[in-house]
């Protein structure tokens, strides 16, 4: 059995100061950004590289896929390593693959750069569980929202940050630009954050952490166990699957009919568009409290009702861009609910075990982005925008069909005498930490 306890950052006497929280939320938003630049970008790269329009979706999607990879495979080493050094090295090495695509001359070497910086990306996952780690339990809730709050900025501003940049100096300015931002803040993390003391635990001086294979072997094989095993997870995995595939679709599609007739919008013009959903994301900041106030099965059913009619807004983008905007709005608020909604739910049983039930989570998160990303230009080239969005909007329906099935189902299984089907049961037959 692990000793959770033995793993943790002793925190400060007076809690987590609030430059540090600001700094974490930095790193959070600069790492998951390099994921999204691509978006605006699709038109100019393809035209740039002579990439055919049907296959622009793989940039993104290999981005998303890139992350999914290191979701399995890097964020175990978060419990394993000395997360501070962790940290650094992984922004590092994503700034690696940025450069690598600034710099490509081949469709194959931007592939290959945009897949190693979406991999080494879910530096993102280390941060939140170092801050975790080094904060009072009274203020773990607190600091976590402070700091995954500059991943939603991150994601939303990097569209709007590629496009402005684009527009002003081309596409490889953006991810050069990345690289070098990226190689700056990683020398920051490495200087200014706290030691992580799990490596400093030892008598008269230091004791190395090594990772050991059989307990990294179990931390990866964690999404298998969770999927396999428990109902809760499974169902807000399949959800999230779905409704990050719709997102995906909006987002990675989207450019592609603002940049032709009647508009042939800028990529700055298109970026901007990121301001709308940053609205629509902060919107859906009190889902948590909702969640907390025992809400969490209304908030998710209205969200997706919400999701599933931004898409009737987001059809008209080749007739009305006021009718996109209210759409985009639509869209990130109820994705963004849904999505902190189900978090709250995987993890409110088992706590100490909430990174990797939320490693494990996000894998489907980067599935659904990636699947999302593939079809919808694939279906654009095809079908054009009226394709898509139904494409986008079945996997809203999709979502929401779940949701309707799992509910129905937990309803029958309260109304049958003697029988325990809630989330505290299906957690508590969950082998989380055998060793």
């Amino acid at each position: 059995m692990v000793n959770h306890a033995a793993h943790e950052a002793a925190p400060t006497r007076h809690g987590m100061p609030h430059r540090l929280r600001i700094l974490l939320a930095v790193l959070c938003g600069v790492s998951v950004a390099n994921i999204y630049y691509a978006q605006p970008l699709l038109g100019q790269i393809g035209a740039d590289l002579s990439l055919p329009a049907a296959g622009l979706g793989l940039v993104v999607a290999l981005a998303q896929l890139g992350y999914l990879a290191g979701l399995i495979v890097l964020v175990p080493l978060s419990d394993l390593v000395d997360r501070r050094k962790l940290i650094a090295l992984q922004i590092g090495a994503a700034a690696t693959g940025m450069m690598l695509v600034a710099f490509s001359t081949t469709g194959l070497q931007l592939l290959i750069g945009i897949t190693v910086a979406g991999a080494f990306s879910v530096v993102v996952q280390v941060i939140v569980a170092y801050a975790a780690a080094i904060s009072h339990p009274e203020e773990r809730g607190t600091n976590i929202g402070v700091i995954t709050s500059g991943v939603v900025v991150g994601i939303i501003l990097a569209r709007t940050v590629a496009g402005l940049v684009a527009d002003l100096a081309g596409w490889r300015a953006v991810y050069s630009g990345s690289a070098v931002t990226s190689l700056l803040i990683a020398a920051i993390a490495l200087t200014l954050l706290p030691k992580d003391v799990r490596a400093c635990s030892g008598q008269g001086g230091a004791t190395r952490l090594r990772p050991k294979t059989g307990n990294y072997m179990r931390a990866v094989g964690a999404v298998v166990t969770l999927t396999t095993t428990n109902r809760v997870f499974r169902t807000r995995a399949l959800i999230t699957l779905f409704l990050f595939a719709s997102f995906g679709a909006l987002w990675s599609g989207m450019a592609l009919p603002l940049s032709e007739e009647p508009w042939r919008l800028s990529t700055t013009q298109i970026g901007l568009f990121g301001i709308a959903g940053l609205v629509g994301a902060l919107g859906a900041i009190s889902a948590g409290r909702w969640a907390d106030e025992g809400k969490a099965q209304r908030v998710t059913g209205l969200s997706l009702i919400v999701l599933v009619l931004s898409w009737v807004l987001s059809a008209q983008a080749t007739h009305s861009l006021v009718l996109l905007t209210v759409g985009v709005i639509a869209l990130d608020f109820a994705v963004q609910a849904v999505h902190v909604t189900s978090q709250n739910l995987i993890v409110a049983h088992a706590p100490e075990s909430s990174g990797r039930i939320i490693g494990s989570y996000m894998v489907f998160y980067s599935l659904g982005s990636a699947i999302g990303a593939i079809s919808t230009t694939a279906v654009f080239h095809a079908a054009g925008w009226s394709g898509a969005s139904a494409v986008g909007g079945g996997y809203a329906a999709a979502a929401l069909i779940v949701w309707i099935v799992d509910l129905t189902r937990t309803s029958r299984a309260r109304n049958q005498p003697g029988r325990k089907d809630g989330p505290a049961a299906e957690f508590s037959h969950t082998n989380w930490d055998s060793e």
